[in-house]
């Protein structure tokens, strides 16, 4: 797992609406609605502090969390939220419903190693990211903290694709239909204008 879970109070909201929200942030709470799992979305309020500090804690989208809505505690992963632009607060959250066999679609950061044991980096070469995160189906209950690229032995120009990563079981990368490119090794000269055209290829991906 990502993080340790957590647990998190939350209140039922009866009233919705834009007068309502701006009530419960005047309050120290911010809305949020819990749906999925083939029930009906519940409308609930949390406390702002311990959300936003759950938030800048990382790893809040990839940590399955349980929400105690008076006393009914609900397994939940938070599946989005907005800040207030110019103060940085949280203004809403979206939670998914999990159980043990409920399966999420999650994007998961790539940590890089051994960047000494690459000869193409170790002659001066350029690691070249191409995806920072990969976007995978997996289990609520198992998913991957980050995904680990060995970079030993890579040379100028060779590429890390996703077939090279190890996933844990049951772990699925939602492109399926290409062994797409998580990062080259390029010249130094090149490696502006070769990571543009990989920012291209990734933004249609």
């Amino acid at each position: 797992m990502s993080h340790e879970s957590y647990e998190l109070k939350a209140e039922a909201r009866e009233r919705v609406g834009k007068g309502s929200a701006r009530e419960l942030r005047r309050n120290g709470l911010i809305p949020a609605v819990i749906y999925g799992d083939k029930q009906a979305p519940i409308s609930i309020a949390l406390n702002t502090n311990e959300v936003t500090k759950r938030i800048h804690a990382g790893g809040f989208l990839t940590t399955v969390a349980t929400i105690d809505v008076g006393g009914k505690k609900i397994k939940v992963l938070p599946k989005d939220y907005q800040l207030d632009p110019v103060r940085d607060f949280t203004v809403h959250v979206d939670f998914l419903r999990v159980s043990g066999n409920t399966e999420v679609t999650v994007e998961i950061p790539v940590h890089f190693e051994n960047h000494e044991k690459s000869p193409g980096l170790k002659a001066g070469g350029v690691l070249n990211i191409v995806r920072h995160e990969v976007e995978v189906h997996c289990p609520a209950d198992a998913i991957p903290e980050f995904f680990t690229v060995d970079l030993s032995g890579l040379k100028t120009g060779d590429s890390v694709h996703i077939s090279a990563v190890k996933l844990p079981k049951n772990v699925s990368p939602v492109i399926t239909d290409r062994d797409f490119t998580i990062a080259t090794i390029v010249a130094p000269a090149a490696g502006i204008a070769e990571e543009e055209a990989e920012g291209g290829e990734e933004a249609e991906a």
